[in-house]
């Protein structure tokens, strides 16, 4: 099993080691066929593991130590991976969504001049997430951690001669490092307070600290620093929309199954510490939700269809973060699980879309589309009703839980998820009615070229489009019927946890008025979308961008970007100016150059004693023995 465990992330990188050296000299086929064969094994091996563990229930986990990896005095890195219910979960999700965005990506990359190089980077994106979840450390999660920033930036970036691409992609680089310093911060810290950096060891000894101890609390803020950077949530999450700069695939991967998942990972492994800090629990809650709330509302006003996607990312990541706040755990990862399913199929169907429309991603200028793209039209349909919530759908189930839990700890937690929630519904059919509904907006020559994607992009998302129809199953609650599969795989990781955090549960015929509340409200939405986009028609014109006050400082993003630049940027950029002309130039350079124009005014002033004269030199070192002598009997 522990070779077993070493191939899983291996594999992608073999993958992307092939392409990325001798990818040019092999045939796009055989490029995209090595891509896919490398996380196809690794899926199946990952699919495997999680076999395992559910046939062996009294294996909880299995850790391997393959070698020494750091050795310095007191401090110790082995290099050793972790199976346990957690990442054997985030292994599935990884590679199996990233299995399918990868087949995809064969199809929607087939014209691109680095379609190998693409490979490359999608590979060693998958090569560096699973090694994040499954290090049984801390190091080794932020070499991953580093690992996924790195290739974000270059998949981001892919289209690097357009200068707002390249820009986007080190706007996401530099944001992530705010992040990932309070992360290094933590395990520093993680290391001072227990002499480890290794799960196992860290979880141990945390149990003996008292609830909300100052360290236990500094040390859970600041890894949620780094999540906070990583997963985009508020102060720091401009970075994703900006994301979509990339190609659609690497938007999928991206959003729904590596790099933003990785906040809610590290938060859930390291469940022990934050469930001894209310505190903590405290500020991951307030920042989810408001994060949930802020997102939707931006995407109300968004007309690139991307664009939205992204900000429903963020706000459904903010959803993630509240459940893990009120010490939801499970129904964190149970929505990571379901979110991407629907997020892929979603990302991926705008991709089919986009290709369709020769590249074009406003909404305004599309519509009609259903007719055009059958398949494309009803996979975007099932991925919109399951985001929104409705069941029998994957997203109902997942939501539900969390909001549920919200309502047992806070109900002003509650309130807010279920308006961001509504809100969500609304701009996801907005998104649906203008794209696929009424007549076409788009050119002649764009209407003469509308045709269905090929198979190797519409098989993986009628295979998401089954996954977000089915997936939510896994979470059964009692009030359906269920036993709530995915829990009970799960305890292991979150018993202790969840068994002190978790408030009293609340009754069943509450729940259900709850859930009858929110499909109510949910049926109300749609309905008004409907009316507006459909019947009505109202479809925003490109000429008329802005139509009141509220909906310019909507449209703008509330102007945080505008905030950032003038606050942070340009101050930065001036004192950088200013420190580059006079302490750079003009006293560091001045010393360096002083030292330079000393050696060759000193170099000219000793060539004047090199006369060539014979009798001078001979006077010179008489002078000189005689100044000898002179010293030496002092």
């Amino acid at each position: 099993m522990s070779r077993l465990i070493f191939l899983i992330p291996l594999l992608p990188l073999i993958g992307a080691i092939i392409n990325g050296f001798w990818g040019k000299k092999l045939s796009k086929g055989l490029s995209g066929l090595i891509g896919c064969l490398a996380v196809g094994l690794s899926f199946g091996l990952a699919v495997y593991a999680f076999f395992h563990l559910k046939t062996h229930p009294e294996i909880e986990t299995i850790s391997y130590v393959y070698f020494d990896w750091i050795k310095a005095g007191k401090f110790s890195a082995p290099f050793s991976l972790l199976l346990d219910p957690l990442s054997s979960l985030f292994l599935l999700i990884i590679t199996g969504v990233g299995f399918l965005i990868h087949i995809y990506s064969t199809g929607y990359m087939h014209d691109d001049e680095g379609f190998h190089k693409f490979f490359a980077y999608l590979n060693l994106f998958v090569f560096f997430m699973l090694l994040l979840v499954l290090g049984s450390n801390y190091l080794i999660m932020f070499v991953g951690w580093e690992g996924v920033g790195l290739c974000s930036y270059l998949l981001i970036g892919y289209w690097f001669k357009n200068i707002d691409y390249s820009s986007a992609a080190k706007k996401a680089f530099v944001m992530n490092r705010i992040g990932d310093l309070g992360f290094l911060l933590g395990v520093f810290l993680i290391y001072i307070t227990f002499g480890s950096v290794s799960y196992g060891v860290v979880f141990e000894q945390a149990k003996s600290f008292t609830s909300d101890e100052g360290v236990i609390t500094c040390i859970a803020l600041l890894l949620f620093v780094g999540a906070v950077g990583k997963s985009a949530q508020l102060p720091l999450y401009t970075w994703l929309p900006d994301a979509m700069a990339g190609p659609t695939p690497v938007s999928a991967l991206i959003h729904a199954a590596t790099m933003v998942t990785a906040g809610i990972y590290m938060v859930a492994r390291s469940n022990i510490i934050y469930t001894l800090s209310p505190t903590a629990l405290s500020v991951v809650a307030v920042i989810g939700i408001a994060t949930a709330l802020f997102a939707a509302i931006i995407g109300l006003a968004q007309n690139d269809i991307k664009k939205v996607l992204a900000y429903s990312t963020v706000s459904q990541l903010g959803y993630m973060f509240l459940a893990l706040g009120v010490g939801a755990y499970t129904s964190a990862v149970f929505h990571v699980a379901t979110h991407a399913f629907f997020k892929a199929l979603l990302f991926l169907a705008a991709g089919s879309v986009i290709h369709a429309m020769s590249g074009e991603q406003d909404i305004r200028k599309m519509g009609g589309l259903k007719k055009a793209l059958p398949v494309t039209f009803w996979v975007f349909v099932i991925g919109t009703v399951a985001i929104a919530g409705i069941p029998p759908f994957a997203g109902f189930f997942s939501k539900d839980e969390i909001l549920a839990h919200a309502f047992a700890s806070n109900k002003i937690y509650w309130l807010f998820a279920l308006i961001g929630s509504l809100i969500t519904a609304f701009y996801m059919f907005r998104l649906l009615f203008l794209t696929f509904y009424g007549k076409f907006r788009g050119t002649h020559e764009q209407e003469h070229h509308l045709h269905e994607s090929p198979k190797s992009m519409t098989i993986p998302l009628i295979v998401l489009a089954i996954l977000s129809t089915i997936g939510g199953f896994m979470g059964l609650p009692e009030i359906l019927g269920g036993s709530h599969a995915l829990k009970q795989f799960l305890e292991p990781v979150f018993a202790n946890s969840e068994l002190n955090m978790l408030p009293h549960h609340i009754s069943h015929s509450t729940e259900y008025i709850l859930i009858g509340l929110t499909l109510l409200c949910l049926a109300v939405v749609i309905w008004v979308a409907y009316n507006q986009y459909v019947r009505k028609k109202d479809v925003p014109p490109a000429d008329a961008l802005i139509v009141s006050p509220v909906h310019k400082v909507v449209y703008n993003k509330f102007f945080i970007d505008e905030l950032y630049a003038n606050v942070i940027t340009k101050p930065l950029n001036w004192l950088s100016e200013k420190t580059d002309k006079y302490f750079e130039n003009g006293f560091i350079d001045g010393i360096v150059n002083f030292t330079g124009r000393s050696v060759v005014g000193g170099s000219r002033l000793m060539r004047l004693a090199q006369q060539g004269n014979v009798g001078f030199y001979v006077f010179a070192m008489v002078i000189g023995i005689i100044l000898i002598f002179f010293f030496t009997s002092l």
